[in-house]
C-alpha cells in the first residue's frame, strides 16, 4: 500500500511538474512574442510598457481557474483540487513584474476552501502559491523580490470558488 501511495505521489508530482513546465513555456513564448512586437514597433522608445492597469479586470471560468486584478493585488483563482493557473495569467503576471521592476516587492499568499480534508487543502494552497512564485521567478523576477507568506488564516473568504486563490500583493 505504501508503494502504491509512493507511486501515486511520484506520478502526481511528475504531472504537476510537467504542467508547470508547459505553463512556463506558454507564458515565456507569449511574453517573448509580445516583447518582440513591442521592440519592433517602438525601436526608438526608451522603455517598454508591459501593462497599464486603469480598472479592475476579471476573467472568470465558472467554478474554475480565473484571474482578477484590482489595483496592487492580483488574485489567481483555482479549480477544485487543481494548482493550474488560469488562461490569461500572463497578463496579470505582467502587472506584478512591472510593480517589481518599479522597486516593489510581491507578497504571495495561498488560501483554500472549507471542503474536504483541511490538511490536504493547506498543502494544495501551498502548492498553488509555489506555482505562482515559480512562474514569477521563471519570468525573471528575482527570488529576493518575492515573499511567500502563509496567511494567519488560510481558509479563504467568500464562496468556495473565491476561497481557492493565491493572492499577490505589491508592497513597498
Amino acid at each position: 500500500m505504501a508503494d502504491d501511495e509512493s507511486r501515486q505521489n511520484f506520478i502526481l508530482a511528475f504531472v504537476l511538474g510537467l504542467i508547470a513546465v508547459v505553463i512556463l513555456l506558454v507564458i515565456g513564448i507569449a511574453l517573448y512574442s509580445h516583447n518582440s512586437k513591442v521592440r519592433t514597433a517602438t525601436a526608438s522608445a526608451p522603455a517598454t510598457v508591459l501593462a497599464v492597469v486603469t480598472e479592475t479586470v476579471a476573467v472568470v471560468i465558472p467554478d474554475g481557474a480565473s484571474v482578477r486584478v484590482a489595483g496592487d493585488t492580483v488574485n489567481f483563482y483555482f479549480a477544485t483540487g487543481s494548482a493550474d493557473l488560469a488562461p490569461r495569467a500572463a497578463e496579470a503576471l505582467a502587472v506584478v513584474i512591472k510593480g517589481v521592476e518599479g522597486g516593489r516587492k510581491a507578497v504571495v499568499s495561498g488560501f483554500h476552501d472549507t471542503t474536504g480534508d483541511p490538511a490536504l487543502n493547506e498543502q494544495l494552497a501551498q502548492r498553488r502559491a509555489a506555482t505562482v512564485r515559480d512562474v514569477l521567478t521563471g519570468l525573471g523576477v528575482p527570488p529576493a523580490k518575492i515573499d511567500l507568506k502563509k496567511p494567519a488564516v488560510t481558509t479563504g473568504s467568500g464562496s468556495d470558488a473565491q476561497a481557492r486563490r493565491v493572492e499577490v500583493k505589491l508592497v513597498d
